[in-house]
């Protein structure tokens, strides 16, 4: 996600540069499109990994998992990522 954001502000930065279009608005690049990619692979994975480590988790059998390990720990940074993610793919869209 972080590289996404990178790409997108990038293309952003570069196109500051460039002449003056006689006032026209500045449209999106190529570099949005695919930092903006980036970003939301990164919040989709985030959730696909959320799902597939709990259908594993529902295959252990309670002594199988350490005393002490947190089962929801990596679930909810998971889904605070992928909700971030969307909440800065939609930032990007109005920022625009």
């Amino acid at each position: 996600m972080a590289f996404g954001f990178v790409i997108e502000r990038f293309g952003l930065f570069m196109r500051l540069f460039l002449p003056d279009q006689g006032g026209h608005h500045i449209e999106r690049g190529i570099s949005f499109w695919v930092g903006i990619a980036f970003i939301l692979l990164g919040a989709y994975s985030a959730v696909t990994a959320t799902v597939q480590y709990r259908k594993v988790l529902k295959t252990l059998k309670p002594v199988e998992i350490p005393a002490g390990y947190s089962i929801n720990g990596g679930v909810i940074t998971n889904l605070m990522v992928a909700f971030l993610g969307i909440t800065l793919t939609v930032y990007l869209f109005i920022a625009q």
